[in-house]
């Protein structure tokens, strides 16, 4: 691996901003400077490279939180529509990154994204009781008392499908919080209308325990901390890489 493409895998910036980096002679090899950004490195190599006199270690596994506009897709790659791929840094091109679960055009909110195959499978798999929530406002009559315990016994959708148990809350006259633990297609859409209600605004706050951080504007991500990262793992009775 080039000593560049080592440095921006491990988030230190984008690989021109990794290369001026190089070249200042901020980076040392095996204790010396090093200016030259091609420069091979073997595994041995790998972990003799220094920023400014601080070890650099690569991150086998990235997690990041993204705050999904609209009007972008849940995908990596489209040649027609603009994709959540180009709201993450350059710094995580040779990451690997795949969406936890997806969010239509028009959803905006948490999207997960990571290189774990196996957390994003828990993470998304009903057996793993993964609670989603989302903030939705409405158009249709106010929600009442007995329509919680309708989501509780599992919505039945138009086309007869029975959803798994879900938790209605109540938040004002024309919006509520709805937790599911299963992700079919469009279902919260469709679960509010086959209580003949229409879905105006779909947001998600959560999932699991990680929470949208209220300071991330739409379009802006970050990865997630350690803290946050090991919340995921345990919530899956997952070891942490």
């Amino acid at each position: 691996m080039r000593l560049d493409r080592f440095l921006a895998n491990a988030g230190l910036g984008t690989r021109t901003e990794v290369k001026a980096m190089i070249r200042k002679g901020q980076v040392k090899l095996d204790g010396e400077v090093c200016r030259e950004p091609q420069t091979r490195l073997d595994e041995k190599q790998r972990s003799a490279v220094s920023l400014n006199d601080i070890p650099v270690r690569l991150k086998s596994r990235i997690h990041i939180m993204l705050h999904k506009p609209t009007s972008v897709i849940t995908a990596m790659d489209d040649p027609r529509q603009p994709t959540i791929a180009e709201l993450i840094p350059d710094r995580y091109q040779a990451a690997r990154l795949f969406p936890v679960g997806r969010l239509d055009l028009d959803t905006t909110g948490l999207l997960l994204l990571t290189n774990d195959g196996t957390l994003g499978h828990r993470l998304t798999s009903p057996r793993w009781q993964v609670g989603k929530t989302y903030r939705i406002t409405f158009a249709g009559p106010p929600f009442m008392s007995a329509d919680i315990e309708h989501f509780q016994k599992g919505i039945r959708l138009a086309d007869g499908t029975i959803c798994r148990p879900a938790e209605l809350e109540i938040q004002g006259e024309n919006q509520v919080l709805l937790t599911i633990h299963e992700g079919k297609f469009h279902q919260v859409k469709r679960m509010i209308l086959a209580t003949g209600r229409e879905v105006k605004t779909l947001h998600r706050q959560s999932i699991g325990p990680l929470v949208l951080d209220h300071q991330l504007p739409p379009g802006a991500c970050r990865e997630l901390t350690a803290g946050e990262a090991d919340q995921l793992y345990d919530w899956v009775r997952l070891d942490r890489p």
